[in-house]
């Protein structure tokens, strides 16, 4: 495919998409019912759906019995575990190996030109991200994210959830279903505004920005804190009446969907004429500039109601531009006793 029908590429040969990213078309007044329309199709697949496919997967072949997960004991979380490790493994591993090692489509549709493995850092373990990425993942964010799994359906087991049957609730269920990335998103948007607070960037949120150039490696590369704090998002089907199956999805629109974001791919080209949007643009940028996008791509559009949000134009460029000199001329101000 010919990226530059699609966006622009400048002189260090880093890809940029056309147009703005929009948020989502139903915070548009007056309403644009065709919009909407349009856009539900591209909210439910492919990768909502895909989640969705995964929980069910998850329930009904590899979640234990209700009685088995009464008791906490080794064996079936370490199998959750392994599953889990075997699961992103094959997916993100997969993404890796074809865009990022063999490179089949070369750097068509990526946003920054250079790879990873081209960059080695002192900023990581053994100076390279991708061996760095691999281990944080493997043995802090998907053992996390497995801590997690494993009290959430203990609590559900035992009682502690309230547990909703989809016979008896099935419309409230499927809007629980429907508004899960809604809880993702706000939850995500919550505690990242937490960890880019001075202090607890540095000594936490560090380590994950450590890859401004990200790849799928870098999705679950994270400090312990954040692995944990991030897949609690799951948690949230605890307070609120809902069911293990909904509870699973929200847990894997954050285990599986974190790659979404550090795709670094507009476009995976499938075939010549075909390919799957990556939607990693928003949080791309977050990467590039640090104090940007710091929720999704536009579904709950918090940033834009706080002043953080960067479209992806030369407007938004601008507008953040003149947002940093404000910040500095801040701290400028206080850094030498006055006010501004």
């Amino acid at each position: 495919m010919d990226d530059l029908k699609f966006g622009t590429r400048n002189k260090r040969g880093d890809w940029s998409p056309n147009g703005r990213i929009e948020i989502a078309p139903f915070w548009a007044w007056p309403p644009k019912f065709l919009k909407v329309l349009h856009w539900l199709p591209e909210y439910l697949f492919p990768w909502n759906a895909f989640h969705m496919a995964t929980a069910l997967a998850y329930w009904y072949l590899v979640v234990p019995d209700v009685e088995t997960m009464k008791t906490l004991s080794w064996g079936w979380p370490l199998y959750l575990y392994a599953v889990n490790a075997a699961a992103i493994f094959v997916m993100y591993g997969s993404i890796e190996l074809f865009y990022y090692v063999k490179r089949v489509q070369g750097n068509r549709f990526k946003y920054n030109a250079k790879f990873p493995s081209e960059q080695p850092s002192d900023v990581f373990w053994f100076k390279s991200q991708n061996i760095d990425n691999f281990m944080r993942s493997f043995f802090i964010s998907i053992p996390l994210w497995t801590v997690v799994e494993v009290f959430m359906l203990w609590c559900f087991a035992n009682g502690s959830a309230t547990w909703v049957n989809w016979d008896e609730h099935p419309y409230y269920l499927a809007l629980l279903v429907f508004i899960a990335p809604v809880i993702h998103e706000v939850h995500f948007f919550l505690i990242h505004r937490l960890i880019h607070t001075p202090l607890l960037y540095k000594w936490i949120h560090s380590v994950h920005h450590n890859s401004v150039n990200p790849s799928p490696w870098s999705s679950l590369s994270m400090h312990p804190v954040e692995g944990f704090l991030y897949h609690a998002v799951a948690l949230w089907h605890l307070v609120i009446p809902s069911n293990p199956i909904v509870a699973l999805f929200q847990l894997h629109i954050a285990g599986f969907g974190a790659v979404n974001g550090h795709i670094g791919f507009e476009k995976l080209e499938l075939t010549e004429e075909t390919a799957v949007d990556g939607h990693a643009y928003a949080h791309y940028l977050h990467h590039k500039y640090f104090e940007v996008n710091y929720g999704g791509d536009g579904l709950i559009p918090l940033d834009k109601w706080f002043g953080t949000w960067h479209d992806g134009t030369k407007e938004g460029e601008a507008q953040m531009q003149a947002r940093f000199q404000e910040k500095k001329a801040r701290l400028n101000a206080k850094a030498s006793g006055t006010t501004t």
